[in-house]
């Protein structure tokens, strides 16, 4: 397994300058199989060097290997070992700074009393001034109930407080929205709609994040039902925009159309369901989707509410057996589920000109580099391959979008047009069966999703 920067690590060593001279520490770490980023000296002298080595390691049982390889140096002692993922995260990762300087007494009562009163009642008299003269106009809460998590599930309402965080983070780097971690501590469907609903008054919308299906369909209906601001469920439809955005690039380069396809899909949660819901708006008509107990269809026992509605729009030519007989003549593959659920032979049946998108992170349903064999293209969920489907692509710009239109729903019509800007964003000289989605440090996406959205709510 490779280095990762989310183990990256500064050791801070006390060696002799001899040793330091000598390159033994680096040819130690080197040997270990770290990868080296940096070695300073933060404290020079004749009989000893003080010096932080900085690296990046495969996991903690890496790190402990680094150590005793240093520690078998004669003349050197690791002191202490610091991890910089912990690092930046002390404190927390973001801040609320101040648009209007508070310089003077005249500056305090315009921001606050006597003054503020006056902006107060102009919002009683008419609320749809809040838009305007409040943060409302530019906020967005990041809401979770913890249960599930990245790839960790259920870890609550504290331990997700990092990844909303993070949200936070992307949503001001990206796209200069101002979004806020709301982490409630219930799992009740009743009480997450309430609280969502008893805070929305001081947002411009709601990105509801890693709550578990199917409670997280329910949730989003309702709160979309009751709220005058938009509510998007990003595990659901920031993914299904970034995966239609990566469909749209990859049949321009096997030239097939949206109507022809004959699509397979493992995964029938939330990202699942969505993904499904908005190709079928985009053109597709042929997809055959499969959950861990097989094919959905009609007559299926068992079926929840969710998979039902699912099975009446999806699976046309009625297929109830094995996935890898479902591949065979596919055009497109599209993973949303587990590790290692197809091999290369699936691939291999599958139509001339094939798309897979192995999107189960961290270990995808097949190995991209057994894939690219057989397929014209494939994509991931990970940075470590090409082609990576990331929702960070979508959210800010969408966001930013429907706040600049002070949009009260998200509409189909905006998702699709998200997609579509962020493929056009790949432009015919760099498109490649490598490069079918934009960088997510593209300058560019952003903004051509935000105005593509605004176009979209204000047409609608």
């Amino acid at each position: 397994m490779a280095a990762s920067p989310g183990y990256s690590n500064v050791f801070r060593l006390v060696a002799t300058p001899e040793l330091h001279a000598s390159g033994a520490i680096v040819s130690a770490v080197a040997m270990s199989g770290a990868v080296i980023t940096g070695l300073d000296v933060v404290d020079p002298g004749h009989e000893s060097v003080v010096l932080d080595l900085s690296c990046t390691t495969r996991d903690a049982s890496h790190v402990e290997l680094v150590r005793a390889a240093l520690d078998r140096l004669e003349g050197c002692h690791v002191e202490k070992v610091s991890d910089s993922t912990f690092l930046i995260h002390l404190g927390g990762k973001i801040k609320v700074e101040l648009k209007t300087p508070l310089r003077n007494r005249t500056d305090l009562a315009r921001a606050y009393t006597p003054g503020v009163a006056r902006v107060c009642l102009a919002i009683r008299d008419n609320p749809e001034d809040a838009r305007n003269l409040t943060i409302k106009r530019n906020s967005v809460a990041v809401v979770t109930d913890g249960t599930a998590v990245l790839g960790l599930g259920d870890i609550g309402p504290k331990a997700a407080m990092p990844v909303m965080e993070g949200k936070a983070a992307l949503f001001k780097r990206f796209a200069n929205v101002d979004a806020w971690p709301i982490c409630l501590d219930t799992k009740d469907t009743d009480e997450i709609v309430r609280a969502v609903e008893l805070i929305a008054p001081g947002f411009g919308g709601i990105n509801l994040e890693d709550i578990s299906a199917p409670r997280c369909f329910e949730i989003e209906r309702r709160l979309r039902e009751r709220l005058d601001i938009p509510v998007f469920h990003d595990d659901q439809h920031g993914t299904a925009v970034v995966v239609l955005a990566a469909l749209i690039n990859a049949l321009r380069l096997v030239d097939k159309q949206m109507s022809e396809l004959k699509v397979v899909m493992i995964g029938a949660g939330a990202a699942g369901a969505a993904v499904a819901r908005l190709l079928m708006d985009s053109g597709v008509r042929d997809i055959i989707l499969f959950d861990s107990k097989g094919p959905i269809y009609p007559d299926r026992p068992g079926l929840d509410e969710d998979r039902a509605a699912l099975a009446e729009i999806t699976n046309p030519r009625g297929h109830t057996g094995t996935i890898p007989e479902a591949m065979e003549g596919a055009d497109v593959f599209i993973g949303l589920s587990q590790p290692n659920l197809i091999a290369g032979a699936d691939v291999e049946r599958m139509a001339e000109g094939a798309i897979v998108f192995a999107l189960a992170n961290p270990d995808p349903e097949i190995d991209p580099v057994i894939a690219a064999k057989y397929a014209a293209v494939v994509a991931t969920g990970r940075s470590d391959y090409p082609n990576q489907i990331n929702n960070v692509l979508a959210f800010p710009g969408l966001f930013r979008g429907l706040l600049d239109a002070g949009a009260h729903k998200i509409t189909n019509a905006a998702l699709i047009a998200a997609a579509n800007a962020i493929a056009e964003v790949v432009s015919d000289d760099a498109l490649s069966p490598i490069y079918i989605v934009p960088s997510v440090f593209d300058e560019d996406v952003a903004p051509a999703v935000a105005d593509a959205v605004t176009k979209a709510a204000e047409s609608s």
